[in-house]
């Protein structure tokens, strides 16, 4: 069975008063095929460029593994020369992922390859995170932490992405006091019988290729998979909504704090109590 999905509308460009009106304000999704086009990184950005200016570079490396109360919170699950990590995303599919890694900060000539977008956000102007992953590694479904609305732009091969708006969030099976929806989904081929509110979800999916951007409202809900080895970029502006804002700042001033404590002190007991919560929560809405 196939989630309830529908094509994220796309443009090849746009004005930024039309992507204003049209989409930031009205919290719509949109694929821009060509906002890079006159990005170097547009010609530059393949994973052996990559390998040649930061192969040299230990990096953070992450796998779909449930979360447990023995992992830190963001806590690497291994490391890697980048060259080694690259060699391997080229050998053979593997679910090592790199994210929250600041490789533009430790390899700056990537700083030169990008330009910041005049599309009508005002964006945060810190160094933008690069994110990699091998063929069919998944990102669980989850929602960012701060409600930023999002840039999200792929190089170098295919990515899928299935998103979520707020308003679904009722069928998604939300794990409480995180970000994530239950881990054992299978958000590809989902379980009816097992996840029956996932069949009242709607929701919109697209195949990002080299150079496509991604638009993201603040708070949707996003699943991404690599169809073949590749890295993104995403570019980030603070939510525009005041209660999304709050909704933000007990998320990483009380939220994140608290789970890290009832890791601590409940252990393993925490993290079942919250996935089975989820299920609860969730049935109670059905």
């Amino acid at each position: 069975m196939k989630l309830n999905l529908v094509e994220i509308p796309r443009v090849k460009t746009i004005s930024k008063e039309d992507f204003f009106n049209n989409y930031v304000k009205k919290q719509k999704p949109l694929v821009i095929e060509q906002l890079t086009t006159d990005w170097p990184a547009y010609q530059k950005w393949n994973l052996e460029y990559i390998k040649q200016v930061a192969g040299d570079k230990t990096v953070p490396l992450y796998d779909d593994r449930p979360v447990s109360h023995k992992d830190g919170f963001n806590e690497a699950h291994a490391k890697m020369k980048m060259s080694d990590y690259i060699d391997l995303l080229q050998e053979t599919p593997t679910n090592y992922r790199i994210f929250l890694y600041n490789l533009m900060q430790e390899v700056s000539v990537l700083q030169n390859d990008f330009k910041w977008p005049k599309i009508g956000l005002r964006l945060v102007k810190q160094l933008p995170m690069l994110f990699f992953g091998g063929e069919n590694s998944k990102v669980f479904m989850h929602f960012d932490i701060d409600y930023s609305n999002i840039l999200h732009f792929h190089f170098h091969g295919k990515k899928q992405c299935i998103l979520f708006p707020p308003s679904e969030t009722p069928y998604l099976y939300k794990v409480p006091h995180s970000l994530i929806s239950r881990e054992d989904i299978d958000f590809d081929n989902p379980d009816f019988e097992k996840w029956p509110a996932l069949q009242k979800a709607k929701g919109m999916i697209c195949n990002l290729k080299h150079g496509e951007m991604l638009y993201m409202p603040e708070g949707y809900w996003h699943y991404m998979k690599y169809l073949t080895p590749g890295f993104s970029m995403s570019l980030r502006a603070f939510p525009r909504k005041i209660n999304n804002l709050g909704k933000a700042a007990f998320n990483v001033f009380v939220m994140r704090h608290y789970d890290v404590v009832m890791r601590k002190w409940k252990g393993q007991e925490w993290i079942d109590y919250k996935n089975n919560q989820a299920i609860i929560n969730t049935n109670k809405k059905l």
